[in-house]
């Protein structure tokens, strides 16, 4: 029996404890003495100006460049310069970056081990995995360091907007917190060391939102992190029934892991009173920009380097694939990689008088619903494939609520095995009674702009449209 399996039989006091014990050996990880140096460090520079953070850029990229050419495999082959500062620390990074290869997603895929620095102790290591939006996930290896600055650029934000650690929050994330075969409230867990609440994301039907509204207005905390998706239905239904928050209520509102849509950002502002502060990040720990009071997205600068591969160019703007080189995973360095998003960087200052690169959008993953047999709404399933090492890419199409299609790019290591544990990981997440077809195809057909959609639905369209008001 598994711990999944233990915790779905623990009674509630005793799961919440368990949320409990789990929150503070997140935060023992997370928020690390480093983590402290960094953020008081980082808080500071983050309002010098942008000359000051190219420089704080070109001296982390040599020492990276420099490390990589001595450790790495996959950079020692390429037999590659020493780095030079240079005056105009602006013309020195391109210079740099300008002596390497764009770094694709098939490059690392096909030999990530020649990534891992061999100057790190291996206890050192952590191993982890891309979110596998695209049911392609890749191994990681990174540094408690690494992480800690992740976390460094997230709560610089956060302090920012006046909210410390220790303040109660909401979160909404995909982790699987309440049975399915839980009917009835409360349809969240508490993490009492962490001062959070944890909302499930798999059992928001129409029924049960007016439980979720009640807990909301009923739970003190400072701000809300987790889906947009969810807080789009929760806030829907919260405007329709005329239960939306207080302003102020809530100090801030910080969505991750999907792409924030426009419909998005006005339904969920006016439900919960609070403003919105997006974020734009990678499992890679290659990039991280967060969002300002004018709704755009600032690089953290002394967290990575992003260029623009350019396919469109005016007065204003450069867009097109971002390429990014991460600053401080020293395990897995990651210069030039091609993530696979596009954005748009502005050329002009931005109104809210933060210094540094500005982009007016990233577009990252913009998905549908999947809706269940028995009503739930449920979106954002790339957990679904995180630890499916031996799918290539993948697909889910439903339309109809009985059913759903995954279509699936197979590596030559998946079988009989691969596909038990791929439906065990679908039925804990869309329930037992809707019927999936596990579809090999040779690939995956694109969208317009590149990209395509880990989940289609013509039941579930990601559209402005709520399913209906929680009195219908």
């Amino acid at each position: 029996m598994n711990t999944e399996s233990v915790y779905g039989r623990l009674p509630i006091p005793l799961q919440n404890l368990a949320c409990t014990w789990a929150g503070r050996q997140r935060a023992r990880a997370r928020f690390t003495p480093y983590f402290d140096d960094v953020l008081t460090q980082w808080c500071e520079t983050g309002m010098s100006s942008s000359e000051a953070l190219r420089e704080i850029q070109q001296d982390r990229l040599i020492e990276l460049v420099r490390r990589a050419r001595r450790f790495v495999p996959h950079y020692q082959e390429m037999h590659l310069p020493e780095p030079e500062p240079q005056v105009d620390a602006a013309k020195g990074i391109e210079e740099i970056l300008g002596t390497f290869p764009i770094l694709e997603k098939t490059d690392y895929r096909d030999a990530p081990e020649s990534f891992i620095a061999s100057d790190i102790p291996s206890e050192r290591l952590f191993k982890g995995k891309t979110s596998g939006t695209t049911g392609s996930a890749l191994p990681l290896w990174y540094t408690s360091e690494a992480l800690a600055e992740e976390y460094a650029a997230v709560w610089r934000l956060r302090r920012w907007q006046g909210i410390e650690l220790d303040d109660r929050h909401l979160s909404f994330g995909g982790q699987l917190l309440v049975p399915l075969r839980q009917k009835g409230p409360p349809f969240w867990r508490h993490n009492v060391w962490g001062g959070q609440t944890l909302f499930s994301l798999y059992h928001m039907t129409k029924e049960n939102l007016p439980a979720y509204i009640e807990a909301i207005h009923s739970t003190p905390a400072v701000y809300m992190q987790g889906y947009p998706s969810s807080f789009h239905l929760l806030g829907r239904a919260m405007i329709d029934s005329g239960r939306t928050l207080p302003k102020g209520q809530l100090k801030a509102i910080f969505p991750s892991s999907e792409s924030l849509l426009a419909f998005h950002r006005e339904v969920i502002e006016e439900a919960f009173g609070a403003p919105i502060f997006d974020r734009y990040g990678t499992s890679e720990f290659v990039v991280s920009m967060t969002g300002c009071t004018e709704g755009r997205l600032h690089l953290d600068m002394e967290f990575g380097i992003v260029e623009i591969d350019i396919q469109e160019e005016t007065d204003d703007f450069v867009r097109g694939p971002l390429l990014v080189t991460g600053l401080g995973n020293d395990a897995t360095p990651f210069i030039r990689y091609r993530v696979g998003d596009v954005g748009t960087r502005s050329k002009h200052a931005c109104p809210c008088g933060r210094p540094g690169d500005v982009f007016l959008d990233v577009d990252g993953r913009v998905e549908d619903y999947i809706v269940t047999p028995d009503g739930r709404w449920v979106g954002r399933l790339d957990h679904i494939f995180k630890d499916q090492l031996d799918i290539g890419e993948a697909q889910i199409v439903q339309d109809d609520v009985s059913s759903i299609q995954v279509r699936m790019v197979v590596r030559p290591s998946f079988g009989g095995q691969a596909e038990k544990n791929l439906l065990k990981e679908i039925h804990s997440r869309l329930g037992t009674e809707i019927r999936v077809e596990l579809l090999r195809v040779d690939e995956i057909p694109r969208e317009a702009n590149g990209k395509f959609r880990a989940v289609k639905s013509s039941v579930g369209k990601a559209t402005g449209e709520s399913f209906g008001g929680i009195g219908e």
